[in-house]
């Protein structure tokens, strides 16, 4: 997770796929960066260790007892343990956006014309650029290899972000905030239709001849 300039927040996954959040850097480092606090209503270690430990003991009690109780309390006790481990698993396995409050910040998704999908991550790093107009996220997070090729395509993608153009409230494809279902939003799209796979293939190749020309024709010292 880097930040891109003005604030801006580029989360990078495992998978190739990148989130852009635009927003000022006070929001970046609530949202990101600062450290999460959580409020227990026993603030004291020392009270919590002894209701731990209570806890603890009562457990261990309450088995011994069991192998005295009646055949009935003994399922019964048994399903309640079930039932609260149940309960613990479906709330860990709930979605993240069901355990946050987000109602004070203001979410409005962008996207891109095409789509979020890429069949390439030359494809989903070009349309990170797009969103921040920067490509120096990209070098300082190193999301892309260290070669003569990606340094020259960083450069012309560089170039090419400054002509990409937003239009308000057009329909988003396959928007994630809504889980799908239709909205409308800031659609940034690029004028001049650039191939950033086709590009990078081009500047390999270029790149690849000089290297052959450069191991034929070695410059000796003089």
């Amino acid at each position: 997770m880097v930040l891109p300039p003005v604030g801006d927040v580029v989360i990078r996954y495992p998978n190739g796929s990148y989130l852009v959040v635009k927003c000022d850097e006070d929001v970046a480092r609530e949202l990101y960066f600062a450290p999460e606090e959580i409020e227990y209503n026993i603030k004291s270690p020392a009270a919590f260790r002894i209701i731990g430990l209570v806890g603890t003991l009562m457990l261990m009690l309450g088995v011994i007892a069991l192998a005295n109780a009646r055949l009935e309390l003994q399922f019964a006790w048994a399903g309640a343990y079930i039932l609260i481990n149940i309960a613990q698993w479906t709330a860990a396995a709930l979605p993240s956006r069901m355990h946050w409050d987000l109602s004070c910040y203001d979410v409005k998704e962008q996207g891109v014309v095409g789509g979020p999908k890429n069949p390439n991550f030359t494809e989903a790093l070009w349309k990170a650029i797009m969103f921040t107009k920067s490509t120096r996220w990209v070098k300082n997070g190193k999301a892309a290899p260290q070669t003569e090729t990606w340094d020259l395509w960083l450069r012309e993608a560089q170039e090419k972000a400054q002509d990409i153009q937003e239009s308000k409230c057009d329909t988003l494809t396959d928007p994630a905030w809504t889980n799908g279902k239709a909205a409308k939003g800031t659609v940034w799209e690029d004028p001049e239709h650039w191939k950033p796979k086709e590009a990078w293939d081009g500047l390999n190749n270029e790149v690849n001849e000089a290297q052959k020309i450069n191991a034929k024709h070695p410059m000796q010292a003089v």
